[in-house]
């Protein structure tokens, strides 16, 4: 299965919003999608047939149990993976050899690289567009992300992270997103939740 043209399909589109939800009834996909919920249950009949998602009874307060889908580890394959253990023994490497030293020249080159990257498609005069912009590039690298305004500015939000897992031991790691978003975005941005800390996601608040 080619996960880019997978993703590009009904099913696929349905995954995505699983991973990023955790996830959902068919009544609550079929919200967000447009569709009926038979339309959407019959996507998730041939999901769980081939082992992606998998069905399970949730009670939402004191009415009868809803069905929830969320994904099976094979689902999660699907999206990009990362030698996130490999990376560890690295950085571990890294600081042993040169200490904390080592690790910052170490992360701000990779941030200065990061940034010159983004800068070539985060072009849009205005802050909705470039965080729009920086928004696809962060889902082409794999990370499930989207944003919304809030009161004074935006909120941007990434469901998943390939290197949550190192950066609990590495917190220099999440130096490169803050980075990105000072050099890309402009303005002041906070950091309200994280992955590596045990968040449900990684959420930043934005203001122009």
């Amino acid at each position: 299965m080619q996960a880019d043209r997978f993703f590009q399909t009904p099913r696929g589109r349905i995954v995505e919003e699983l991973r990023r939800r955790k996830s959902a009834s068919a009544v609550d996909l079929a919200k967000v999608f447009g569709l009926s919920p038979n339309a959407i249950r019959q996507q998730l009949v041939v999901l769980e047939r081939d082992g992606l998602v998998v069905e399970q009874s949730v009670r939402r307060g004191p009415t009868k149990p809803t069905h929830e889908f969320s994904l099976t580890k094979d689902g999660e394959k699907l999206f990009p993976q990362h030698y996130d253990k490999m990376l560890g023994a690295v950085l571990r490497e890294v600081r042993a050899q040169h200490g904390e030293t080592g690790i910052a020249a170490l992360f701000e080159g990779i941030s200065k690289r990061t940034v010159a990257k983004a800068r070539e498609r985060v072009t849009a005069t205005d802050t909705a567009g470039r965080l729009g912009q920086l928004t696809e590039v962060l889902r082409e690298g794999g990370v499930m992300a989207d944003y919304n305004l809030i009161e004074g500015g935006f909120e941007l939000h990434e469901h998943n992270c390939p290197y949550s897992a190192v950066a609990k031991d590495n917190p220099e790691v999440c130096s490169v997103i803050h980075q990105v978003l000072e050099e890309t975005i402009g303005g002041t941005h906070v950091q309200t939740e994280s992955l590596a800390t045990g968040g449900s996601e990684c959420t930043f608040e934005l203001k122009a």
